[in-house]
């Protein structure tokens, strides 16, 4: 079974919180077998490497996607000056900046400080002369273009291209698991925690593929989609994505 972890984290997150601890879980014999393939593709696209029996093997970088270096360090110092309370300044990743919140700090401290942190991370654009937007506020660059976004999370906020994205990471991730298997299995399953999870499915529903999306907080409401979506029961989080997993295994047995 090909499997794309398709994610906003860093390929660092990715090596050492699922990668290594599954290598100590059998992961290299399940690697070995027919039709087994597994792609890490992390900040939304912007960094991709396949996983081997040896682990995460070498990182390839859409340096297209970088922010520049001056608003990065820019950045990271306004977050460790002005937000060090209720945010950190995640070092890992390549080429995104994600601003997450600190431990021991409420959500709703946290959601305060992305209020006033996106105002911020604006001005610092107009600054460095960066094309950045968010919703319906935006700081163009000389050109007028806006080829970076804000986006938040109830965890982060996030500074990235407009280049990489779920969908385009997808579909990307396909690519790469059709070619390293030599086939393209009859359907494809996405999972995910977040509306924009959704957009995986719909860029293999564009291609043609038959796909559903596994939504493990439906709480946050349920889109329309011309594929089925499903929910676990009440199940959520982990419990609910282990729960499809466990299905999805014994279905191949």
């Amino acid at each position: 079974m090909p499997i794309a972890f398709v994610t906003g984290r860093s390929d660092a997150f990715v090596r050492r919180r699922l990668v290594e601890p599954m290598l100590g879980l059998g992961l290299a014999d399940a690697l070995s077998r027919p039709g087994a393939a597994l792609l890490a593709v992390c900040e939304k696209g912007g960094v991709r490497a396949c996983v081997t029996a040896e682990g995460l093997g070498d990182v390839e970088i859409d340096h297209a996607a970088e922010l520049p270096t001056a608003y990065v360090a820019a950045a990271r110092d306004l977050v460790g000056g002005s937000y060090a309370g209720e945010a950190f300044f995640d070092e890992t990743k390549r080429v995104m900046i994600s601003i997450e919140q600190a431990l021991g700090t409420s959500r709703e401290a946290f959601r305060r400080a992305q209020d006033r942190l996106d105002d911020d991370l604006l001005g610092l654009a107009r600054e460095h002369g960066i094309g950045l937007a968010i919703d319906d506020r935006s700081a163009p660059d000389a050109s007028g273009a806006t080829p970076f976004r804000i986006e938040r999370s109830i965890i982060a906020t996030d500074v990235e291209s407009e280049r990489p994205g779920k969908d385009a990471a997808a579909a990307r991730a396909v690519e790469r698991l059709v070619a390293a298997t030599g086939r393209a299995p009859a359907a494809w399953r996405s999972v995910g925690d977040s509306r924009t999870d959704y957009l995986m499915s719909d860029a293999l529903h564009r291609l043609g593929y038959d796909v559903a999306h596994v939504d493990v907080r439906p709480g946050d409401g349920v889109p329309e989609k011309p594929y089925p979506v499903i929910v676990r029961g009440e199940l959520i989080h982990d419990a609910a994505g282990a729960d499809f997993l466990r299905e999805c295994v014994t279905g191949i047995r």
